[in-house]
């Protein structure tokens, strides 16, 4: 599976997801990027974008993506 790290997540968490292809938004050359653009240029790259952004959801049309959004929850 070929996931997105988006640029408010520790590059560290890429360790934990060995199984996968993992990239952060910058190594994948997308820094800076406002939300509807990278995803916009995501689609067909990826499989699954993964943020601690919860108004994304708010914010976007996710449910019209052809990737999956997962949306992480953590106390720190």
């Amino acid at each position: 599976m070929r996931v997105l790290l988006d640029e408010c997540l520790p590059r560290g968490l890429k360790k934990h997801l060995r199984n996968h292809e993992v990239k952060t938004v910058p190594e994948a050359g997308w820094a800076g990027k406002k939300n509807g653009e990278l995803l916009r240029v995501a689609a067909g790259d990826i499989d699954v974008f993964t943020t601690i952004d919860s108004n994304l959801v708010y914010q976007q049309k996710v449910g019209v993506l052809p990737f999956g959004v997962v949306v992480l929850a953590a106390r720190s």
